[in-house]
C-alpha cells in the first residue's frame, strides 16, 4: 500500500493495456501517430501518471512491441488469436507472474486522454470491496441524446454501489415521465458506464472460461457475463466525463489536435 497526497491508502496494482493491430474501423490503431508517438504509447504514458506499480502493454504483434520499446514502455507479446481482450489480459498476467489475489486495471489502448486519478479510483474501489470480482466506473448522464443512444452504455446500481445491470437501452425507465416519449432525464440522473475495469487476477484467469451469457450476447456487453455467473462489480462514480476515446478516423483527427507535433 502507498498513500496519496491526501493520506488515502492506495493498493499495489498493475495497469494492463491490451493492444491489437486488427481494427475494422481504424486499422493499425495502436500505432496511429499522436504528436510524434504511437497512440498506445500515449495511453501508457498517461497510465504511468497513476499510482500503479507498473504499466504494461499486452500486444498482439511484434510491431507494437517494438514501438513500445522505442519509447521506453514495458510490453509483452501475447497470442494474436485471442477472441477477447480479457483472454489477452489473462495471458499477460501469466507472463508477468501475477498472483491470483493481485489487482490489475484494464486501460483500453484507445484512451490517450484517460485520467490517471480514475485509474487509481478503480483499483482502490476493488481493494475496498473484497466481495467484488471486478470494479469499473460511471458518471451522470446530462443529455437526453446520450440517454437514448445505444452506443452509450448505461448502468444501474444497488445501495452498495454494485452494478445491478448494464444495458444499451435507456434505464432506469421513468414510468410516469416517459409516457409521451423520452424528452427529459429521470432523477436521480442515469449513469453512463465508462469502459475501464479493475480485476482480481484469479477472476481474470477464470473469466474467459465462463460460458457466454444470453444477455451478454443480446446486448453485446461482455461485463454481463460476470453478473450472469454471480460475480459482483463495484462501480466508482466520477464527476467528470472521460476524455474522448478513438474509434474512428474522425475521432483520431479530433484527438490529434490535442497532441500537436
Amino acid at each position: 500500500m502507498s498513500l496519496t497526497p491526501e493520506g488515502v491508502a492506495t493498493p499495489e496494482f498493475t495497469v494492463l493495456i491490451p493492444a491489437r493491430l486488427a481494427s475494422t474501423r481504424l486499422p493499425n490503431k495502436p500505432l496511429a501517430d499522436l504528436g510524434g508517438a504511437p497512440m498506445v504509447v500515449r495511453v501508457a504514458q498517461r497510465a504511468q501518471q497513476s499510482r500503479a506499480t507498473r504499466c504494461v502493454v499486452a500486444a498482439d504483434s511484434p510491431t507494437i512491441l517494438q514501438a513500445c520499446a522505442q519509447h521506453g514502455i514495458a510490453a509483452v507479446l501475447t497470442r494474436p488469436d485471442h477472441p477477447s481482450g480479457s483472454d489477452r489480459l489473462a495471458e499477460a498476467c501469466d507472463q508477468l507472474g501475477l498472483r491470483d489475489d493481485d489487482i490489475v486495471v484494464n486501460v483500453q489502448g484507445d484512451e490517450p486522454l484517460i485520467d490517471p486519478t480514475l485509474i487509481d479510483a478503480v483499483a482502490q474501489l476493488l481493494a475496498a470491496h473484497p466481495n467484488a470480482s471486478m470494479s469499473t466506473a460511471a458518471h451522470a448522464i446530462d443529455s437526453v441524446a446520450d440517454f437514448v443512444n445505444p452506443n452509450v452504455v448505461k448502468v444501474v446500481l444497488d445501495a452498495q454501489q454494485m452494478a445491478l445491470y448494464f444495458s444499451r437501452a435507456p434505464m432506469p425507465w421513468w414510468r410516469d415521465g416517459n409516457v409521451q416519449g423520452i424528452t427529459a432525464l429521470p432523477q436521480p440522473a442515469p449513469l453512463r458506464h465508462i469502459g475501464i475495469y479493475g480485476y482480481r487476477v484469479g477472476f481474470l484467469r477464470q473469466f474467459p472460461t465462463l460460458p457466454q451469457a444470453p444477455l451478454e450476447i443480446l446486448e453485446a456487453l461482455e461485463q454481463l457475463r460476470a453478473l450472469w455467473h454471480g460475480h459482483r462489480i463495484a462501480v466508482h462514480i466520477t464527476e467528470q466525463a472521460p476524455g474522448p476515446g478513438v474509434d474512428t478516423p474522425e475521432d483520431l483527427a479530433r484527438v490529434r489536435l490535442l497532441f500537436p507535433a
